[in-house]
């Protein structure tokens, strides 16, 4: 996992608004969230959030129950400044999402752009599943984007993972079932196209054999 120190440099050192992940409007992950149906109190937790409009985003159309989780302190103090009293309600959580301690089945979505591609180190992408695995709830709205087969093999100056639709599924494992998956054509600051892969599954209802999912590897 990429360390605490090279995210805070990068959030200490450049504007929220000028990284190539900027969007100002998270449309498409908050599409796929409203079409999930979920109620405005459903648990919603936003893996990377880092400076993510998409919080906002969510405010603004009534969901209260938020999480956001980052490895950089620095990316969170800017997204609270950004809100004000209107981030109040939000949990913000910073630590390694392949290490943090998470309530167990607390969360009806969990939605991640662009962290999971940095897992290069299998034993990392084990333990996110895992984490998956305990903080959903099962039948849970798991939704995670990362870059697609001709996105930018680095990021940050970090190499990344590249994913078509079907291998991102099968890091998760045929029990979660795949409800959808987008493309995402992702304009940066600097005005560079970046291609997104985004994928929506629920994660399995009840516990797993050792052959249904790779969190049990």
């Amino acid at each position: 996992m990429p360390s605490k120190n090279h995210w805070d440099k990068v959030y200490a050192t450049k504007s929220s608004t000028a990284v190539s992940w900027y969007q100002p409007h998270a449309t498409l992950s908050l599409d796929l969230i409203r079409r999930i149906g979920a109620a405005r109190a459903a648990a919603i937790i936003d893996v990377g959030g880092g400076t993510s409009t998409l919080v906002d985003d969510l405010l603004a159309h009534d969901y209260r129950n938020l999480t956001v989780l980052d490895l950089s302190g620095e990316a969170l103090a800017v997204a609270r400044q950004r809100l004000g009293h209107a981030g109040e309600g939000v949990r913000w959580i910073e630590g390694d999402i392949t290490s943090v301690a998470l309530p167990e089945q607390a969360y009806d979505v969990w939605h991640d752009r662009a962290v999971f591609h940095f897992l290069t180190d299998p034993a990392d992408r084990r333990a996110y599943i895992e984490q998956v695995m305990r903080a959903v709830k099962p039948g849970g709205h798991v939704i995670v984007a990362t870059f697609a087969p001709d996105g930018p093999t680095e990021c940050s100056g970090l190499p990344v993972m590249r994913y078509a639709p079907d291998a991102l599924h099968a890091e998760f494992g045929p029990a979660f079932e795949l409800i959808e998956h987008s493309d995402e054509a992702h304009v940066t600051p600097a005005g560079g196209v970046q291609h997104f892969v985004y994928c929506h599954c629920l994660k399995p209802h009840l516990a797993l054999s050792d052959g249904d999912s790779h969190a049990h590897w």
